[in-house]
């Protein structure tokens, strides 16, 4: 797995510090949760949860998970789909990343 870049960063009230981080990972991109700078394994994406809790709707991570805004999980999922469609857009074109 390959860091690219910081996407968004948050504080828990538990004290972490929650970032997720674009990563490509066996030739795609995807985000990865890291608190306090360990990874935490988990979904490649923002997922729903199946009972939303005030204005969290999404989570990442698994075991701890991380809750997320609607607005919080869309930038996340935006930035893997525009990293994404610049790696297919630079394959089709026959250009090495």
């Amino acid at each position: 797995m390959i860091v690219k870049r910081l996407i968004l960063k948050k504080i828990l009230k538990a004290g972490y510090l929650a970032e997720f981080n674009l990563v490509k990972r066996e030739g795609v991109y995807e985000a990865a949760l890291y608190l306090n700078g360990k990874h935490i394994a988990g979904p490649p994406l923002p997922c729903l949860l199946t009972s939303p809790k005030d204005d969290l709707t999404h989570w990442m991570g698994n075991h701890p998970t991380v809750g997320l805004t609607a607005s919080e999980a869309e930038r996340i999922c935006a930035e893997v789909e525009s990293e994404n469609a610049v790696l297919r857009h630079r394959l089709k074109s026959g250009w090495d990343e």
